[in-house]
């Protein structure tokens, strides 16, 4: 009888075990359709807008009308982006893709750059006309080379899903044609990196303001970047790290830190210009469970962070929590006039209030003795030029970039609108509105335990 009893249930647990596997694969697969799908959809839309891409360049060319053209140029922008947005759902983040992504930013930054300016008044030269006729033609070889491979999933119904387990495998990806044939177009859009398009965005700028800033200045070798590292990041004793140089690419050279911290065995990531030995970033690689300092805390950790380091007059300007990190952004101020070309960002973990992040790209780039910059206008006079329903909270005056990367004089004034807040920079020379921006509220933090 017992004997009897024990086989039933042994029986039913067989059969309650091979169900719930049988769930557990449907749920897997319909899991796995959905991510095709997703991947499938990306692909053949970003098909889809890089054809859209090359027939607009084509339309521009052919246009007289200043009227026509900044509405063409504003279209040539959007669909980049949405290509871009497309090509940031695919499965590639571990295969080299950083030619096209950068082709496809040179293409949005020259056509927006180029719709906001009025063209009545400053029409396109010729050197822009043949950077417009170079971005079409190079564009139309992308694509050429898209419509290949949309051929192939077509025809050989092929899977993202196999990429991506081919990518994220420890081993050499093997043979994938969809793989293949996005390293043909990243080879080819590589091969337009060198070609003359303009002004190609701030990024380039900013590499070449970087290796102005640090031409004249005295190479350091590897050790002295460890040494350098080990100051910035206040850890007394010998810092092992591993060195690389890197700058492929880029206007200057850099060291590449891999640091492990003997305190708790994480990882710190870091790069120094070769030239004057300049903190560009850190990063240092660990979860941070908990909240246990305040973000008031967390900001002067940050501000002594940065005057341990030299960096002289810098104010918050910003401050938000994401989970558990605090971010500030500090900006550099001259004459009580605020330098947000001339900035950083500093995150601090709120368990233990350690800086795992800096960022100073900008300010490296930016910092300089400026010439006194004076305002045409008064801040009453600004002041009108401002939505009537702005409850204006604060008031500063700031030097910033404006769209077509000038350094301007601004106000900046911070104001309320029902219950949101909005931070407005007025151009104290011409009382232009230079840029609108609603600030985030801080990131609620959740509890599910």
């Amino acid at each position: 009888m017992i004997r009897s009893v024990i086989i039933g249930v042994l029986a039913v647990a067989v059969l309650g075990t091979g169900y719930w596997g049988y769930l557990e694969h449907q749920e897997k697969n319909a899991i796995l359709i959905q991510s095709e799908n997703n991947y499938q959809r990306a692909f053949h839309e970003l098909s889809y807008n890089l054809d859209h891409l090359h027939d607009e360049l084509g339309s521009t060319l052919a246009m007289n009308s200043k009227e026509r053209l900044s509405p063409s140029l504003t279209d040539v922008w959007r669909i980049t982006s949405e290509a871009q947005n497309d090509l940031g759902q695919l499965p590639l983040s571990l295969m080299p893709f950083s030619k096209t992504e950068e082709f496809l930013y040179k293409i949005g930054d020259f056509s927006y750059r180029n719709a906001v300016r009025d063209l009545e008044q400053d029409p396109l030269s010729e050197e822009e006309y043949e950077s417009l006729k170079e971005l079409y033609h190079q564009s139309g070889e992308i694509q050429g080379e898209m419509r290949k491979v949309q051929s192939m999933v077509l025809e050989d119904h092929l899977k993202w899903m196999d990429v991506e387990m081919a990518l994220a495998s420890q081993d050499e990806p093997g043979d994938n044609a969809i793989i293949d044939g996005f390293e043909v177009i990243d080879e080819k859009a590589g091969q337009f990196s060198e070609a003359s398009v303009g002004d190609v965005g701030s990024r380039t700028q900013q590499d070449e303001e970087i290796a102005k800033a640090v031409e004249d200045l005295e190479e350091i070798d590897e050790q002295e970047a460890v040494n350098i590292a080990g100051e910035f990041l206040d850890r007394k004793g010998k810092l092992e790290a591993d060195v690389e140089t890197t700058g492929d690419g880029l206007d200057y050279k850099a060291y590449s830190l891999t640091i492990e911290d003997p305190e708790d065995g994480h990882y710190i990531y870091m790069d120094i210009t070769k030239k004057g030995g300049k903190p560009l970033y850190l990063l240092e690689d660990r979860q941070v469970e908990s909240a246990e300092v305040s973000l008031h805390e967390a900001s002067q950790k940050a501000k002594e962070f940065l005057d341990k380091n030299g960096f002289e007059n810098m104010q918050l300007v910003d401050s938000r929590q994401y989970e558990n990190v605090g971010v500030f952004e500090f900006a550099y101020v001259v004459d009580d006039i605020r330098v947000y070309t001339d900035a950083s960002v500093i995150e601090v973990a709120l368990d233990n209030k350690d800086v795992i992040g800096y960022e100073g790209f900008s300010y490296i780039a930016n910092h300089q003795k400026r010439k006194p910059m004076e305002a045409s206008l008064s801040e009453d006079e600004a002041r009108e030029r401002l939505n009537p329903s702005l409850e204006v909270m604060e008031v500063h005056k700031a030097i910033m970039e404006n769209e077509l990367e000038e350094e301007v004089l601004c106000y900046e004034f911070f104001g309320v609108i029902d219950d949101d807040t909005y931070r407005i920079f007025i151009n104290a020379d011409n009382g232009r509105e230079e840029k609108v921006q609603k600030m985030d509220r801080a990131e609620p933090v959740y509890d599910f335990d």
